[in-house]
């Protein structure tokens, strides 16, 4: 069985669908404990904090974020496989770091809003770190005008949103995204998440939040330092060899590895497909999947089994039977875009988690059972709700 967001890596598809000008685009505001290290026991990570918060405390104070449920709500965020490095740390709490060193918890408040604790930091980067937390939210973009636009392109969206609304697309550092999505290939979520919190514990230590501990993600120089024996040693199997052949590939881009990918987020999503590939270990599934969640391409679709399940059902039909091949992988991509327009990864994310077996209790019996219209242009089709196998 497979995971979240995990299949076999299929060939590169010869084409990537571009967003169109329609349907409408929304507007944009402005604005439990890690793995040890055994190969590098005499390497510890130096604690870069002056005054980290004592693990015993149990009262945060706790900032609003100006954020409703409909904008934000963290069960449907961060535990649907967009990260692997986010650890849930109290009821509807999930801690993580943004900003490579800002070790944060976010909790849903009674009244819905999103509260936000900095659990410590250095006073040289205090300043930046809401700026750096409202960038990995995404908060610049609404996410109400987004599914506005959603609603009016498909039915089946609109009543889905009312019991699954909140679900975020996150902006990653493109690093730290990459290495997790090469982890998730053709992978569950434990091994998964024990091979990125193994990755994790070579970065610089933060703190301990809820039993877990938390580092900063480790820099391209240290990750260069690993070899693929420890890796394998580390459990990684085939994959220890791709995110050491992925480190040495992006240490001889010209100005560095991470200024490339950054500079990745400014190219159509074609070029940054083909950019990622060329990397050992991605594939176009795990390029899409980086491009979506770290990489402002907001259209990209990952398109694996699961994915292939939805299309086939809800947006073509009439190719349900088939097996999907990279051919029919751009096809389902165009669909996606074709519909959802520029933001149609959002809406393909808010789709993949209606299908998890831990969200149909969320979901109306007219939802899991009954014939819904499309779209005024489209004919009626049976809709249901499909569990995804997790191993």
């Amino acid at each position: 069985m497979q995971s979240l967001r995990t299949s076999p890596i299929m060939k590169r598809p010869r084409t990537i669908p571009s967003a169109p000008s329609t349907p409408p685009s929304p507007q944009i505001l402005q604005s439990k404990k890690t793995p040890t290290l055994r190969s590098f026991s005499s390497i510890k990570p130096r604690n870069i904090l002056t005054n980290p918060t004592p693990t015993t405390e149990q009262y945060p104070k706790w900032i609003p974020l100006n954020l409703s449920r409909s904008e934000l709500y963290l069960p449907l965020t961060f535990p649907t496989g967009q990260t692997f490095r986010w650890k849930q740390t109290g009821p509807i709490q999930y801690t993580g770091v943004v900003g490579r060193s800002h070790l944060v918890s976010l909790k849903q408040l009674d009244n819905g809003d999103v509260g936000y604790h900095f659990h410590c930091t250095t006073s040289e980067v205090a300043a930046s770190r809401e700026e750096a937390l409202v960038d990995f939210l995404n908060v610049g973009i609404s996410l109400t005008e987004v599914w506005e636009s959603f609603k009016v392109s498909d039915s089946r969206f609109a009543e889905l949103a009312t019991h699954l609304e909140g679900a975020r697309v996150l902006r990653q550092d493109p690093l730290e995204c990459l290495i997790q999505f090469i982890c998730s290939s053709n992978n569950n979520i434990k091994r998964i998440t024990m091979m990125v919190d193994f990755v994790s514990s070579l970065g610089n230590y933060l703190g301990d939040v809820g039993g877990f501990k938390f580092y900063e993600f480790p820099s391209l120089e240290r990750l260069a330092m690993v070899s693929e024996q420890e890796l394998r040693a580390a459990g990684f199997g085939y994959r220890a060899k791709y995110i050491v052949g992925t480190v040495e590939a992006l240490q001889s881009k010209p100005g560095g590895g991470t200024e490339w990918l950054a500079a990745l987020r400014k190219l159509d999503l074609p070029e940054a497909i083909d950019a990622l590939c060329s990397l050992p270990g991605v594939g176009p599934k795990v390029a899409a999947c980086i491009a979506l969640f770290s990489l402002d391409q907001h259209h990209a679709i990952p398109v694996d089994t699961h994915v292939w399940k939805i299309a086939t059902k809800y947006l073509l039909p009439e190719l349900a039977g088939t097996s999907l091949t990279p051919k029919l992988s751009n096809r389902v991509a165009d669909a996606f875009v074709r519909t959802y327009g520029k933001y149609a990864g959002w809406a393909q994310t808010l789709l993949f988690i209606a299908e998890l077996p831990s969200q149909k209790g969320l979901l109306t019996s007219s939802l899991l059972n009954s014939t819904v219209e499309k779209s005024p242009k489209s004919k009626k089709r049976q809709r249901g709700i499909t569990e995804i196998p997790i191993e």
